[in-house]
């Protein structure tokens, strides 16, 4: 790496260090979260991951299952939130159409597609457990 190139790295890297870093980077995440919310795609999300988590709770799952469950649907909202990224940074680089920014965010948003495949297998094997044994 050129030293030019290092000094603008290091320029681009917050100057705190111990808690204060800690804080700020907590008021980093928060802004991408409020910035991420302002998708249509990630609130349909918000709804959708609420209503599975509240369901959760309620349908009678054993503690493996519920713990299961919940982290496929946090996954499926980090793939969303990287894929939504994704997005943000090809736009960011250029709105005329050109293949490599296509298949960047088709590539983003099949791996959300991958997410949201798993949770409904998940949810289906789960779903079979608690109506088969009955």
């Amino acid at each position: 790496m050129q030293p030019e190139q290092k000094n603008q790295q290091q320029q681009n890297k917050p100057a705190t260090k111990g808690l204060y870093h800690i804080v700020r980077s907590l008021c980093y995440s928060l802004e991408g979260m409020k910035a991420a919310y302002s998708e249509c795609s990630i609130r349909q999300l918000l709804l959708f991951h609420g209503i599975l988590i509240v369901l959760i709770f309620i349908l009678p799952f054993e503690m493996h299952i519920r713990m299961i469950l919940l982290i496929a649907s946090f996954l499926s909202g980090i793939v969303e939130l990287f894929n939504t990224a994704i997005e943000a940074a090809v736009d960011h680089t250029s709105l005329k159409k050109h293949p490599l920014a296509k298949r960047a965010k088709d590539t983003g948003s099949a791996a959300q597609l991958l997410a949201i495949v798993l949770l409904v297998i998940l949810w289906a094997m789960a779903l079979w457990q608690i109506f088969s044994s009955k």
